[in-house]
């Protein structure tokens, strides 16, 4: 059994720093992508970051790039998302998913979360991520 759960999150003033975590379990990161998304109040999920198990690739929300990096520690079975020059437009709920990639026979393919199609099967309750003065 596939489990995803975040943690990290928090109040945070404007300029600053955090680094939300996604612990999975029950699979190797290996060709799974693992992807963060968030949505605000009385906003549409936005899909931030992504990065695949079976290249290393990385994508990045156009609103994010620059500021948030992806990375991951496959022993540890964790990803990060190191989130830099945090703005008020940052505050959402982050949840964090994985998904199978193709030559586990699934369809989460990173290059595509900027068309806004994630395919991802597994994932976390979320987080809060406040960014206030």
């Amino acid at each position: 059994q596939v489990h995803v759960v975040e943690s990290g999150g928090g109040l945070v003033q404007p300029g600053g720093s955090l680094r939300l975590s996604c612990a999975v379990s029950g699979v190797s990161l290996d060709y799974y992508a693992i992807g963060w998304l968030r949505q605000a109040p009385g906003k549409e999920r936005e899909g931030v970051s992504c990065i695949s198990g079976r290249d290393g690739s990385t994508y990045y929300a156009h609103s994010v790039k620059g500021r948030f990096a992806i990375s991951k520690h496959n022993a540890n079975k964790t990803v990060f998302l190191q989130m830099d020059s945090l703005e008020p437009e940052d505050t959402a709920v982050y949840r964090c998913a994985a998904g199978p990639e193709s030559p586990l026979g699934g369809i989460a393919d990173c290059s595509t979360w900027s068309l806004g199609y994630y395919g991802m099967d597994y994932w976390g309750k979320g987080i809060l991520v406040t960014v206030s003065s």
